[in-house]
C-alpha cells in the first residue's frame, strides 16, 4: 500500500496523520501523509515521504489525530426516539408527519456528526425512512428493509422498496420482556423465499432459535445472545455475518446500576426517570459477559462480523452508539 507513488501537484493537498486505520484490516500506520485531489485520496506514503517542495499553506497537520473510514452502523431504526422516557417516545409516535420527520433529520444528522456515514434501516414501520429518501438529498448512504418482518404477510409489504429483509425470530432480550414466540422453522423458510435475491437478516436469540435461522438459510443474524459454540462454528462454516449488537446489553446495564437514574451512561443526552429492577443488574452483567465471550469466540473461529447499535432502541442513541459499540468490539479482542 506504501510503495512508490507519482503525486500530481497541481491541486494536489496533503493530509498528515499521527495514524490511519485504512479499513482493510490490517495494522494501523503511523504517521503517514494522504494525498487528495478534487475530494478522492490519491496517494498514501509515509510522512517523511511527503514530496519535496510542498508549500505549507498544502498540508492540514492532522499528526495527533487518527483517521479511520467513514463508519456504518449496521442496524439502526431512524424513525423511532431512542428515549428513555416514554412519555417522549409515545408523543413522538403519535406526532405528526412533519414533526416526525424532522426527528427523522435530526438522527441523520447525528450519524453524519459520529462519521456514520452509512446506515441500514431494519424497521421502517410507517414508511418515513422510504419518503425520507425519496424526497431529501441525505448526508449519509440509507438502506432499508421496510418494516419488520414478523410473519409471512409482512413480508410482502412495501417489497419494491426493500433493501433487504429483516426478520424478527426473537422479541427484546430484556429481562422485563416476555418470550415471543416468533415464526416456527416452516414458516421462517416461507419468509425467507420472500427475499427475492435481496440478502435477509434475521434477529434471532438462544440457541434454538439461530440454529432455525440458519437451518432456513438466513444471510446474517443480528443479536445472537446465548446461541452458543456450534452456532458460530456453522456461521463460520458458510461464511453467515454476524450483527452482534453488544451495547444492547451494556445499555441495559448501564440502567440496572446504581440508583436507575441514567439510562444511558455514555451520554448525557437523556436522563431516565425510573427505579432501578431487582435482579436486573445480575441479568445484564451475564448477558453482557456472555455476549462478548461469544463475539471473542467468533474472532477465534473466523465468523464474519459487522458493528451494529441498534440505535433507536431505549437508550442507545443513533451516531454516538457506535463508539460504544466499537469499544465493546475491542474489548473482545478486535
Amino acid at each position: 500500500m506504501f510503495g512508490e507513488q507519482r503525486v500530481s501537484m497541481a491541486e494536489t493537498r496533503f493530509i498528515v496523520a499521527g495514524r490511519l486505520i485504512d479499513g482493510s484490516g490490517g495494522p494501523v500506520h503511523r504517521q503517514v501523509f494522504l494525498a487528495v485531489r478534487q475530494g478522492d485520496i490519491t496517494a498514501i506514503g509515509p510522512a517523511s515521504g511527503l514530496p519535496a517542495g510542498t508549500p505549507q499553506t498544502a498540508v492540514t497537520d492532522l499528526s495527533h489525530c487518527t483517521i479511520l473510514p467513514s463508519l456504518v452502523d449496521s442496524s439502526t431504526c431512524l424513525s423511532r426516539s431512542p428515549s428513555v422516557d416514554r412519555a417522549v417516545r409515545a408523543s413522538m409516535a403519535g406526532a405528526d408527519a412533519t414533526a416526525r420527520m424532522a426527528m427523522l433529520e435530526r438522527h441523520v444528522h447525528y450519524c453524519h456528526a459520529y462519521g456514520v456515514l452509512g446506515v441500514a434501516d431494519g424497521d421502517d414501520a410507517t414508511g418515513l425512512v422510504t419518503r425520507y429518501r425519496q424526497e431529501k438529498e441525505a448526508t449519509i448512504e440509507i438502506r432499508c428493509s421496510g418494516p419488520l418482518c414478523r410473519t409471512l404477510q409482512d413480508c410482502g409489504k412495501e417489497a419494491p422498496t426493500r433493501d433487504f429483509l429483516k426478520i424478527a425470530c426473537s422479541g427484546d432480550i430484556a429481562i422485563r420482556e416476555e418470550p415471543s414466540p416468533g415464526p416456527g422453522q416452516a414458516e421462517l423458510c416461507r419468509m425467507l423465499s420472500c427475499r427475492g435475491g435481496r440478502k435477509a437478516v434475521v434477529v434471532a436469540n438462544g440457541r434454538r432459535r439461530v440454529a432455525e435461522a440458519l437451518a432456513a438459510g438466513c444471510d446474517a443474524i443480528e443479536q445472537g445472545y446465548g446461541m452458543g459454540e456450534d452456532n458460530l462454528r456453522l456461521m463460520a462454516e458458510r461464511d453467515i455475518l454476524w450483527i452482534p449488537c453488544v451495547v444492547r446489553a451494556r445499555n441495559g446495564l448501564d440502567g440496572a446500576v446504581g440508583d436507575g437514574g441514567v439510562a444511558c451512561r455514555f451520554s448525557q443526552r437523556y436522563i431516565s426517570p425510573e427505579k432501578p429492577v431487582p435482579g436486573a443488574e445480575a441479568f445484564w452483567k451475564e448477558t453482557l459477559a456472555g455476549q462478548l465471550a461469544q463475539l471473542r469466540l467468533a474472532r477465534k473461529l473466523g465468523v464474519r462480523t459487522a458493528v451494529g447499535t441498534g440505535a433507536g432502541g431505549v437508550g442507545i442513541l443513533h451516531g454516538e452508539s457506535m463508539v460504544e459499540e466499537m469499544k465493546l468490539f475491542l474489548r473482545a479482542g478486535y
